[in-house]
């Protein structure tokens, strides 16, 4: 049984990950007859959104890894314990907390910088020439792990696309129901809640990204 690491940036979509898309990814990844281990940052997120009204919460601080339990059941570990030589792929699902907890393109843009633990451990995935998926808004991240050039999706809009070239990546526009493989760097990204408009459309391309990282030798 193929093992994969997924690593989440807290819980919800403005200000963590994307509770959709973490459901429908490890629900995908047993279905595909794999398993996985759940961690994130053991640290304070940027900050804490009220996903009622979309507002800030002033004063408001909650760790990373204690929200991301939310999702996981209790059954999360701190991303520092993620091992590459323990797993045969890596997933990161999306959420703002991709770009505000495990890096900084949400403020910064092109000139963010990625969490050190969280760059290590995607690093060193990279380096052992391991599958990995990243949707929605984490390739973002993933344009700081790979290699210039690497090819990367986040959907079709331009200004986030335009950031993340200059970031050194290739961005390649794709629809919501499709995947971007970067065969050279067994690197597969999909726009998920970029474009989707309902939890279908997120699941259909969700669904193809684990089934092409698993497939990937």
């Amino acid at each position: 049984m193929k093992k994969v690491a997924v690593i989440l940036s807290g819980c919800g979509v403005f200000d963590g990950a994307e509770i959709y898309e973490t459901v429908l990814t490890l629900l995908a990844i047993r279905q595909q007859g794999a398993d996985y281990t759940c961690f994130a940052p053991d640290k304070e997120q940027l900050h804490v959104v009220n996903h009622l009204t979309g507002d800030v919460a002033e004063g408001e601080t909650r760790n990373v890894l204690v929200e991301a339990s939310r999702i996981a059941r209790g059954d999360i570990k701190p991303v520092t314990e993620c091992k590459a030589e323990d797993f045969d792929a890596l997933i990161l699902p999306g959420g703002f907390g991709a770009a505000k907890n495990l890096c900084t393109f949400a403020v910064d843009g092109p000139d963010c910088s990625v969490d050190s633990d969280v760059m290590s451990v995607c690093k060193a995935f990279a380096a052992a020439r391991k599958p990995a998926g990243y949707a929605c808004i984490a390739p973002a991240l993933a344009a700081c792990v790979y290699d210039k050039g690497v090819k990367l999706t986040i959907g079709t809009d331009e200004n986030t696309a335009n950031g993340i070239n200059a970031l050194g990546a290739t961005h390649v526009d794709c629809q919501v129901d499709d995947v971007v493989v970067d065969v050279e760097h067994k690197l597969v990204t999909t726009p998920a809640y970029m474009l989707a408009q309902d939890i279908l459309e997120a699941h259909t391309g969700l669904n193809k990204m684990v089934q092409s990282v698993l497939a990937m030798k």
